[in-house]
């Protein structure tokens, strides 16, 4: 049997587009096979929001920073426009700022500074700031348009890396180095499935006993009536409460408890804030979290209504209008942050299970090509 390629991956979302780019740096002759003739899921339906502070503390925080400097390397090279850099997070309730405060006080913090009311007009200067008790800046984040990142990421990946692309092409089955595809046997030595939300189709199996569940999601885009440069990603007090990286520190029980009076709707909803901008001007905002065993394939109204309350409490555009609405999915898990499964010697399940796959991607598929090929990798150990 003629092995044609060192490594195949399964799926050509963030996750296996990082695999890809891993192993092509040290080497190894790739192909990407990808059931949809492009990208459908949830590495297009986000926010295109590469996000460090914030996330999970340890090695998932560690994950996020490799990432956004492996980001900042490939938006150079493969033409990818960066549309702002950094984040704000304006703290309305005495207990956000108290959990900044502590933030600051930790090792996450490094690089990230508070701001003035003035300086944070004039990074955002829709800003509504008259009740704000005090602001955040982080500089690490990055904000691309996932619908342009991702077809520029995979055919710079072609071009400078040699990486095959298969699209409209499914994996019915892996055998060793045999893989059946619904256009023809692919042989690989090894391979790697980047399945996103599909618990069913390859190795079920081994991705059910890890109680899994999808998350939906909806997400607005917003066109201001007037131009409202952004110069960074803004977040809210809600975020705070959410995100692992704020809501796990003892300082955000205080918050959690009053927003669970005073927005219980809202958090029984799992909403909280991000707004980032497009080339265009408009906002890409949201987002609530509904978790089930499939797609909730309905959007609700009412959880729009929400998020935009939140979205105008926080700014100050009359006028502003919904001009776009959908629904994203990812896998999430209670337990863990990023799913690595080996089912045999040569191949391995690799999911990020909480939403963060742009964040963290690049990072996780340098770690998994580490273990998979035996060769140096940033983190020699994967962390579930």
């Amino acid at each position: 049997m003629t092995v044609e390629y060192d490594l195949a991956v399964v799926g050509a979302g963030i996750v296996g587009l990082g695999v890809a780019l891993a192993a092509s740096r040290q080497g190894k002759k790739v192909v990407v096979i990808e059931r949809n003739a492009k990208a459908i899921g949830a590495s297009i339906r986000n926010f295109g929001f590469i996000t460090v502070s914030g996330q999970k503390a340890g090695d998932h925080w560690a994950r996020a920073m490799r990432s956004r400097d492996i980001w900042a390397e490939v938006v150079e090279e493969a033409g990818i426009a960066v549309h702002h850099r950094g984040a704000l997070l304006p703290a309305r309730r005495d207990e956000a700022a108290e959990v900044l405060e502590a933030f600051l006080k930790g090792p996450m913090a490094a690089g990230c500074r508070m701001v003035s009311k003035k300086e944070a007009a004039e990074i955002v200067p829709a800003l509504r700031l008259s009740d704000v008790r005090s602001v955040l800046y982080s500089p690490h984040e990055l904000r691309v348009e996932s619908m342009d990142a991702l077809p520029k990421l995979a055919l710079w990946l072609a071009a400078k890396h040699g990486v095959e692309f298969r699209w409209n092409t499914a994996v019915r089955a892996i055998e060793g180095p045999r893989i059946e595809t619904s256009r023809g046997i692919v042989h690989a030595d090894a391979t790697i499935v980047c399945p996103g939300d599909d618990f069913s189709a390859l190795y079920p199996e081994r991705i059910t006993p890890h109680a899994l569940s999808v998350c939906t999601l909806q997400m607005l885009r917003v066109a201001p009536a007037t131009p409202a440069p952004f110069g960074a990603a803004v977040m809210s007090d809600m975020s705070l409460a959410r995100y692992e990286g704020f809501a796990a520190l003892p300082e955000a029980e205080a918050l959690a408890k009053r927003l669970d009076v005073e927005e219980a709707e809202s958090r029984a909803a799992g909403i909280h804030l991000i707004a980032v901008q497009s080339g265009d001007g408009s906002l890409v905002v949201g987002d609530s979290h509904v978790y089930g065993d499939a797609q909730a394939p309905f959007a609700e109204v009412r959880l729009d209504d929400l998020i935009l309350a939140e979205f105008d409490r926080v700014f100050d555009l009359p006028g502003r209008q919904v001009v776009n609405r959908w629904i994203g999915t990812y896998a999430s898990s209670k337990e863990h942050t990023v799913l690595v499964d080996r089912p045999a010697e040569n191949v391995r399940i690799v999911m990020v299970t909480g939403g963060t796959g742009a964040s963290t991607g690049f990072a996780l598929g340098e770690q998994v090509i580490g273990d998979l090929f035996g060769s140096h990798s940033v983190y020699q150990e994967i962390t579930q």
